[in-house]
């Protein structure tokens, strides 16, 4: 079988198909042959005129007449061979020049060239849907990427600037147009393209300055590896949650002081007029005594809600070491004398911990969890199971229940007239020191709570 010419190459064109020299091209090849399937035929029709015993003039009318019909027939075959190709040939040009508008007449699926056609044409359809998509998909990530407040670049393998968004060109003070092409260290952004991801760093820039989380991805475009790099200013949101923080401490401080100081201003104003007076009562000793013993007793009170407080916001990092989960459990559970704690054993499991923190967040889960049980004659359990590289430690109790889930993590908040309030706060904070989860919710299965401790194992 012979190859067919290759199209010409244009500009743009990544590939050329090639053909042998020696080869003729395909619409000589169909004309020849054409030509060569009607010359028996010729050839015969003339040798029975030339022996029919007809003239000289009959014989050369009729034997033009034979060959112009055959060239006539070989060239009309070559065109409607050639043609539907060339059809063909400029809607794909057509296609891979991104026009898909073009379609073929005499589309048929009973004809296996209208077959050819019909396939050309839904396949520009679905191109020009696809297309449709992307530029709509493009104009949307266009427009997101100009409105949002993080600053965006694109870095090529050669670490150049290939994209800015608005937020980038703000942040640099300089216009997309001047920063494409220029290097990370041309524009101050190469000491974000190493190190970890995400972190944040506090760096000034022409257009601001402040801490910023800096993130990195990878992504290929026409083959070559990119760079994405994000740089969000969370400062702003740093201060408002310290503010939020500061404005949570000054009304806890304040609340709990001025429910000391007020009571304390009141008796000492009294005493004083006790004191003052010119003729004091005979039982004036006993009421300066009960006095000073409440001021005394309101200043204690003060002086632990102080000292929880600094407890609370000064917890250490965890001094890991290895921790025998089921140890652990039942040496904490045996410190417990009010109630017998029903201790389910679990799955043999080590992990890395602070021994002495979780004591202390099991303490104060299970003298809650026995508090409950104690109003209402119920038991306690604790449990723990592993399962996908996580560990579950659960304490239900059969109490009454939690009456107002919302603030059960808001600091010195407690419905227990002895309590402290910062039991289950310090717990979560020792829980989420050790990169783990508390939460708290009533059970589905009965009356009563359930906490469930979560920590993540580290998986050989």
């Amino acid at each position: 079988m012979a190859s067919e010419r290759p199209a010409r190459r244009r500009s743009g064109d990544h590939a050329a198909v090639s053909a042998p020299r020696d080869n003729p091209d395909h619409e000589r090849l169909v004309l020849r042959l054409a030509l060569f399937t009607g010359l028996p035929g010729v050839i015969g029709t003339a040798v029975l005129l030339w022996r029919g015993g007809y003239s000289a003039k009959v014989q050369w009318t009729f034997d033009l007449l034979v060959a112009g019909s055959w060239v006539i027939a070989a060239f009309v075959l070559r065109e409607r061979v050639v043609r539907p190709l060339q059809t063909l040939s400029n809607m794909l040009a057509a296609l891979r020049e991104g026009d898909y508008s073009i379609r073929a007449r005499g589309a048929d699926r009973d004809d296996a060239l209208g077959l050819a056609f019909l396939e050309s044409n839904l396949l520009g359809e679905t191109l020009r849907t696809q297309r449709l998509g992307a530029m709509e998909a493009t104009a949307l990530l266009r427009t997101v990427m100009a409105e949002i407040d993080v600053a965006v670049f694109a870095f090529d393998d050669a670490n150049r600037v290939r994209l800015a968004n608005r937020a980038a060109e703000s942040l640099l003070a300089q216009p997309a147009e001047r920063l494409l092409g220029r290097t990370a260290d041309q524009v101050g952004l190469a000491d974000m393209l190493e190190g970890a991801s995400p972190r944040t760093m506090d760096v000034t820039f022409p257009g601001g300055s402040g801490r910023w989380e800096v993130r990195r991805g990878e992504f290929r475009q026409d083959g070559r590896p990119h760079t994405l790099l994000v740089l969000a200013d969370v400062s702003k949101a740093l201060r408002e949650e310290q503010l939020q923080a500061w404005q949570r401490l000054v009304r806890v401080l304040s609340h709990e002081i001025n429910n000391s100081l007020a009571p304390i201003k009141s008796i000492a104003g009294s005493l004083l007029a006790l004191v003052d007076a010119p003729d004091p009562p005979s039982d004036a000793g006993a009421d300066l005594r009960r006095g000073l013993n409440v001021i005394s007793g309101r200043s204690e009170a003060l002086v632990r809600f102080m000292s929880a407080y600094a407890r609370l916001a000064k917890l250490p990092p965890p001094n890991k070491a290895a921790l025998d989960i089921a140890a652990w459990v039942r040496r904490v559970a045996a410190l417990e004398t009010r109630l017998a704690v029903d201790v389910v054993e679990g799955p043999a499991t080590t992990m890395s911990a602070d021994g002495d923190q979780l004591d202390q967040l099991l303490i104060n889960l299970l003298r809650n969890a026995v508090d409950a049980s104690l109003e209402t004659n119920g038991g306690v359990e604790v449990r723990w199971m592993r399962q996908n590289g996580t560990l579950s430690l659960v304490i239900e109790d059969e109490g009454p229940g939690l009456a107002n889930a919302a603030n059960l993590f808001v600091p010195f908040f407690t419905t227990k007239p002895a309590g402290s309030g910062i039991g289950l706060v310090l717990s979560r904070q020792i829980a989420e020191a050790h990169g783990g989860t508390l939460t708290l919710e009533n059970r589905g299965d009965g009356r009563g709570c359930v906490a469930t401790v979560r920590f993540s194992l580290d998986e050989d």
